[in-house]
């Protein structure tokens, strides 16, 4: 460890959470942050390896996600919300 630098809170991670709890039942993901109700439910109980691959899925999930959202628009633009 360098000397003066305080490296006791590298494995912190932060939740993804944002309080908008509300499980969509066709993907199984929560509507505000992308989990599934086990990541939600393993969070506090994950190490910092685990919660970092919860967050890669949750990239991968809103990719996904946004893709849908440009298809939808582009078959149907006026039934999707913008």
């Amino acid at each position: 460890m360098t000397a003066g630098i305080d490296n006791s809170h590298d494995d912190a991670v932060e939740s993804p959470c944002i309080n908008v709890c509300r499980m969509d039942a066709s993907t199984g993901w929560c509507e505000g942050c992308l989990r599934t109700i086990e990541e939600i439910a393993g969070w506090s109980s994950f190490d910092a390896h685990a919660k970092r691959a919860v967050w890669d899925a949750i990239e991968v999930r809103h990719a996904e996600f946004m893709a849908n959202q440009a298809l939808a628009r582009a078959t149907n633009p006026t039934k999707v919300p913008r």
